[in-house]
């Protein structure tokens, strides 16, 4: 959790709304969660964004991005679902498959490549953050071996609710592994 001032416009995505704005040079902002990929970041103001590791140069950090392991071999399904855990929540330590989002995965071979088809919640419908979890999830999952397409469906039938987390997850987060009000309270994409 490192303040640092930003050395130049960059942009962001806002959370929990999900909107693209710039975030102009000077201000010191907080990084809230280092993952390869991306930084989240809180500003004085308390409004919290999403910085793309291209832009980590305006954190005065070098790119994470280029130090990401890359896939190589054959494709399986634990190749899919050990992408998937790179995928992490904007504002919880928490990556998507412990945090229960994906409700399904599919992987169907073709002829020139496979297809990976997902179905995925958000934590609340109103999820401003959807679009861009289901872009990161399609883009690394379209990067591994074999693969020619990959999309996701974000649906809401079930809806998903604080049970569906792995207990890793829920101890994580200093939840009671028997309460779902705890989660519901800190729910990362209320609007």
């Amino acid at each position: 959790m490192d303040t640092v001032e930003l050395t130049r416009d960059c942009e962001a995505i806002s959370i929990p709304k999900g909107l693209r704005q710039t975030l102009t040079k000077g201000p010191a902002v907080r990084i809230v969660h280092q993952r390869p990929g991306s930084y989240s970041v809180s500003t004085p103001a308390h409004s919290m964004y999403r910085i793309d590791a291209r832009d980590a140069d305006a954190l005065g950090l070098a790119d994470s991005s280029a130090s990401a392991p890359t896939a190589q071999g054959e494709l399986t399904e634990k190749l899919v679902w050990d992408t998937l855990r790179t995928v992490f929540d904007p504002e919880l330590p928490v990556n998507i498959v412990d945090l229960g989002l994906i409700y399904s995965c599919t992987i169907s071979p073709g002829t020139v490549g496979n297809t990976i088809a997902i179905r995925m919640a958000m934590t609340s419908p109103g999820c401003g953050m959807s679009e861009v979890l289901k872009s990161e999830v399609e883009r690394k999952l379209s990067q591994l071996p074999g693969v020619t397409e990959a999309g996701v469906e974000v649906v809401f039938d079930p809806p998903w609710d604080p049970s569906r987390m792995s207990e890793e997850a829920r101890l994580q987060l200093g939840m009671d592994l028997g309460a779902k009000a705890t989660l519901i309270q800190i729910s990362p994409h209320r609007s």
